[in-house]
């Protein structure tokens, strides 16, 4: 297809398309003139995760170029691909862990505890530790057992989720799909919560 086909396709306009790829976002397609080129379902379906990556997870052109580049020398390591794009796992393997977060020791006992294996740079660490500790601050607890049956959720909600994940797909394609559903689903939980918790409430009040 001509970059005004991929355009239209993917809704982004041709003058991003061709900054993408001056960036090394996207590979070049193949030339069919000394300025013509062409793009097939690969450049496609490359520019929606680009998309993906700067528009929902927020990252910088740069960020989302080395996350690419990280992905694409692991390609075939479907978990690490997947962990990479959707933000569990860093682009360069060797930089050292963040500093330990508020409430850093009780989420990692919880995770030695459920025997979790989840990467030191994740920053859900962070943003569950810093949480639990502000509800403490508030006069609020969460119980150890709480916690654990929170977990236990989470553990079934993450197997629905790469359940749902095309196991025959190229691993560019399932971190997208993967990327995609966490962040663009999560209001969903939040609201089948929501309902979950009046029904409760109303079955208790009977």
């Amino acid at each position: 297809m001509r970059i005004s086909e991929l355009s239209r396709r993917s809704a982004v306009p041709t003058a991003t398309i061709k900054y993408y790829l001056r960036e090394g976002l996207l590979p070049p397609g193949r030339a069919t003139a000394a300025t013509q080129a062409e793009y097939d379902e690969t450049h496609l379906r490359r520019l929606r995760l680009v998309r993906a990556l700067i528009g929902l997870r927020g990252l910088s052109v740069s960020a989302t170029k080395e996350i690419l580049g990280a992905a694409a020398a692991h390609a075939g390591e479907r978990h690490q691909v997947l962990g990479l794009v959707v933000g569990a796992r860093p682009a360069d393997e060797d930089a050292p862990p963040p500093a330990p977060a508020p409430g850093a020791a009780e989420v990692d006992a919880l995770i030695d505890g459920l025997g979790w294996e989840v990467s030191a740079h994740a920053p859900a660490r962070a943003v569950l530790g810093e949480t639990l500790e502000t509800l403490r601050s508030l006069g609020e607890e969460v119980s150890p057992d709480a916690l654990r049956g929170y977990a236990a959720l989470a553990e079934r909600t993450a197997a629905l989720d790469l359940d749902q994940l095309d196991p025959d797909a190229d691993p560019l394609d399932q971190a997208e799909s993967a990327l995609l559903r966490t962040i663009l689903f999560e209001p969903a939980l939040l609201a089948l919560r929501r309902l979950a918790q009046e029904n409760e409430s109303a079955r208790r009040n009977t």
